[in-house]
C-alpha cells in the first residue's frame, strides 16, 4: 500500500468525500488523514466501532457537535506568561461546552455499545473550566463587567467619568458665545481625549491644551481646560482596566494550561467521534455498509461500485454518450480461483472494474463503509500494488512498456500470500507475440506466489491460461457491438473478445474485406475461439448455478438471525415477566406503585392474588384494579 497505489486508486478522492460528513473541523481533519492498515485487530476494530456507531445512530440519532471547533493550537498556546485573547476564550468556552453537551449524549449507552463507549469515556469533565470561562468572558467574546469586583468598580467609575467628560462638552457647546470660535458646533477626538475644533485666527478663546492643528492650519483641536483632569483620569482607569483585563486572562489561561492535556485528550476524542459520524454519513450517502472480515484470504463482493464514479453521476451526471450511472459488479478472488485474467476490447471496463475492487480493498482496511451488497466479504491483506496509466518517465527516457516493466517487476518482489496485485493492459506497448510471451510467465510467477490478483490483457493468446491453470479463471467486461459502448458488466468465466473485426464492419469496413480478415485469424486463435465457444453454455450455467446458491445462503443467514433475535427478545420477555411477577408476590399494602390510566402515584391499601386484583389509593380515591394494570 505505497503512495503509488494509493494516488493511482485516487484514495486522497474519497478521504475528501469523507471529510465533507465530518460535523466539525476535528473530524474533518482526521478523515483527510485516514490510510489503510494491514494489522488485522485493527481493521476489525475500525469496522466493529463503526458499526456499533451505526446502531447507535439509528437508536439516537447523531451526536450534537454544535459550538465545537479545533482549538487544539489555542490550547497548546496557553501556557503562562502568555495569555489567551478575550475572543479565543469565548470560542474555547463553546468548544467545552459544546464537548460536554457531547459527553452527555454517551452517559446512558448500553453495553452492546463497547467499543464506542471507550472512545466516549475519554471525554472529559470540563464543566468547571468552561464555567469559569463563561463567569468572565460573555457570548460576544468580550470581558463581562463583573469578571471581578474590581474590574466591576473600574468600569463603573469609567463610565461616571466618561459622563461628566460629556457634560462638560454639552455644557460648552450650549454656549453661543464660544461655539461662534469653532470651525463646526461639536467636539471630535484626538487620539482617546475629546477635543474642540477651535478656529485657528480664535486661538487663546478656548482655555486649555492645543493637541495638534488640521492640515490646512485653519483649525486648533484644544481640550478645554475643564475636561483635562477628567480625562487624565480617564486615561488612568483605562489602563487600570487593562491591567485587570490581563490579570483575569492570565488566570483563566494558567487555569487552561493546568488542564491542558485533559483538554487535549477530550478534543482528540471528539475528532474520532467525528470522524465515526463521517463514516455513517458517508455510508448513508452512497449506500454502503461495512462488510465482514474473512482469515481465508476470499474477496467475496456482491453488487460493488466505485463510490468515485457514485459522486461523479448521483447528481444525474451526462458523459459523451449519454446519461451515465455505475454499474455493480460481482467479483470473487481467493475462492475457486486466485488469478483473474480480464480480456476484452480497450474500453475502459476492465480497468474500471480493476480499480473498483483495488479501492474498495483500501476503503475497507481504512475502516470504511463500502458500496456493496449483502454478503459481501474480504480479507486484510499484507499489500495492494497496482500498475495502471503510463509511468513513463522522462528524466530516464525511459519507453512506456520499460518503465510498466519496471513497475511490474518491483511488484512481482512483493507478490506473495496475502496480497493483492493488480496489472493493467499486461503486454501493452511491446510486440504482441513477445508481450503474450512476458504476459504469460508474469502471470504463471503470480500464480507460484499464491497472491490475490487481477490483470487485464486485450492479448487473447493470455485466455489459454484461465483454461489451463487451475487457480486462474477468465473474466470480461461486456461490450455492445450496436452501439460500440461498453457495458461495464463484469462476467467471470467469460473470456472477452476485442470484437475488432466486429467493430470495424459495424463502423463501414467493406464486407469483403472483413471478410478476408476473418479468413487471416491464425487457426490457432480460432480453434481457442471455437473451444471457448463450446464452454459457454456450462460455465454460464455454473455461475448461475453459484449465484443461486449464494442467495439461497444469505437468505437462510437472514432467516437464522431473525429466528435468533425473535428468540432473544422472547427471552427477555420472559425475563420481564417474572420479574413482574416476582415483585406483584412481595407487594404489601402500603408499597407504592403506579396505575395504568392514571398520572399521579398510589399505594397498595389491599391485594387478593387468589383474584388476580388489587385496591390502590390514589390521593383521596381508592380503586380496584387488575395485577396486570399496576406499574411498577
Amino acid at each position: 500500500m505505497d503512495d503509488h497505489t494509493l494516488e493511482k486508486l485516487e484514495f486522497d478522492r474519497i478521504r475528501q468525500l469523507l471529510a465533507r460528513h465530518a460535523q466539525c473541523n476535528l473530524g474533518k481533519s482526521l478523515a483527510l488523514r485516514v490510510k489503510p492498515s494491514k494489522r488485522d485487530t485493527q481493521v476489525k476494530t475500525w469496522l466493529d466501532q463503526a458499526t456499533q456507531f451505526q446502531k447507535l445512530v439509528e437508536a439516537n440519532g447523531l451526536p450534537p457537535f454544535g459550538g465545537i471547533r479545533d482549538v487544539r493550537e489555542m490550547v497548546k498556546r496557553a501556557v503562562p506568561p502568555a495569555k489567551l485573547e478575550p475572543e479565543e476564550f469565548g470560542e474555547l468556552a463553546s468548544t467545552l461546552s459544546g464537548m460536554d453537551t457531547l459527553r452527555r449524549y454517551f452517559a446512558a449507552i448500553g453495553p452492546e455499545y463497547e467499543l464506542v463507549a471507550k472512545v466516549a469515556a475519554r471525554l472529559g469533565d470540563l464543566r468547571v473550566i468552561a464555567d469559569r470561562i463563561h463567569r468572565v468572558i460573555d457570548a460576544r467574546g468580550k470581558v463581562r463587567d463583573d469578571a471581578s469586583e474590581r474590574l466591576f468598580r473600574i468600569r463603573e467609575d469609567i463610565a461616571r467619568v466618561r459622563q461628566e467628560i460629556r457634560d462638560v462638552f454639552d455644557r460648552l457647546l450650549k454656549q453661543p458665545a464660544l461655539t461662534k470660535f469653532l470651525q463646526y458646533p461639536n467636539a471630535t477626538f484626538h487620539s482617546d481625549r475629546m477635543v474642540l475644533p477651535l478656529k485657528a485666527d480664535q486661538k487663546g478663546r478656548i482655555p486649555g491644551i492645543v493637541h495638534r492643528s488640521s492640515d490646512s492650519g485653519q483649525t486648533l483641536f484644544v481640550e478645554p481646560a475643564e475636561a483635562v483632569e477628567l480625562n487624565n483620569r480617564r486615561i488612568t482607569l483605562a489602563a487600570e482596566e487593562t491591567e485587570e483585563i490581563n490579570r483575569i486572562l492570565w488566570e483563566l489561561t494558567h487555569l487552561v494550561h493546568l488542564n491542558q492535556q485533559e483538554i487535549l485528550n477530550t478534543l482528540e476524542a471528539t475528532a474520532v467521534i467525528d470522524l465515526l459520524s463521517a463514516k455513517i454519513g458517508f455510508a448513508r450517502r452512497f449506500d454502503m455498509r461495512f462488510p465482514q472480515l474473512n482469515d481465508q484470504g476470499r474477496v467475496i463482493l456482491h453488487q460493488a461500485r466505485n463510490p468515485i464514479l457514485m459522486s461523479m453521476f448521483e447528481n444525474g451526471g451526462t458523459a459523451a454518450d449519454g446519461p451515465r450511472s455505475v454499474v455493480p459488479i460481482d467479483v470473487r478472488l481467493g475462492d475457486d480461483f486466485d488469478v483473474m485474467i480480464i480480456t476484452g476490447p480497450n474500453t475502459g471496463g476492465k480497468t474500471a472494474a480493476l480499480k473498483t475492487v483495488g479501492l474498495l480493498t483500501l476503503m475497507v482496511q481504512a475502516g470504511l463503509p463500502i458500496p456493496v451488497g449483502e454478503g459481501s466479504t474480504l480479507p486484510v491483506l499484507q499489500g495492494v500494488w497496482i500498475d495502471v496509466g503510463d509511468e513513463q518517465s522522462l528524466q530516464q527516457s525511459l519507453s512506456t512498456f520499460s518503465a510498466h516493466l519496471g513497475r511490474i517487476l518491483e511488484i512481482l518482489k512483493r507478490a506473495r500470500k496475502s496480497t493483492l496485485v493488480l496489472l493493467d493492459e499486461l503486454g501493452a506497448g511491446t510486440d504482441p507475440d513477445e508481450g503474450a510471451a512476458i504476459g504469460r510467465s508474469l502471470i504463471e510467477h503470480l500464480l507460484e506466489s499464491g497472491c490475490l490478483a487481477m490483470v487485464t490483457t486485450h492479448l487473447g493468446a493470455l485466455k489459454g491460461i484461465g483454461y489451463e491453470a487451475k487457480r486462474a479463471d477468465n473474466a470480461s467486461v461486456m461490450f455492445d457491438v450496436e452501439t460500440l459502448r461498453p457495458m461495464y458488466e463484469l462476467r467471470i468465466g467469460e473470456p472477452g473478445n476485442s470484437n475488432a473485426i466486429a467493430i470495424a464492419a459495424r463502423l463501414g469496413m467493406p464486407r469483403k474485406i472483413v471478410q478476408r480478415a476473418e479468413r487471416n485469424l491464425a487457426s490457432r486463435q480460432r480453434a481457442l475461439q471455437r473451444a471457448i465457444a463450446g464452454t459457454l453454455t456450462s460455465r454460464r450455467q455454473a455461475e448461475r448455478a453459484r449465484r443461486d446458491a449464494e442467495l439461497a445462503r444469505q437468505d437462510a443467514a437472514r432467516q437464522t438471525l431473525a429466528a435468533l433475535d425473535r428468540a432473544n427478545e422472547l427471552e427477555a420477555e420472559r425475563d420481564a415477566f417474572r420479574g413482574w411477577v416476582d415483585r406483584v408476590m412481595r407487594l404489601q399494602p402500603g408499597d407504592a406503585v403506579r396505575v395504568k390510566g392514571f398520572d399521579d402515584a398510589g399505594k397498595i391499601a389491599r391485594i387478593r392474588h387468589d383474584r388476580q386484583r388489587a385496591s390502590v389509593s390514589i390521593g383521596a380515591l381508592e380503586v380496584e384494579v387488575p395485577l396486570v394494570d399496576l406499574i411498577f
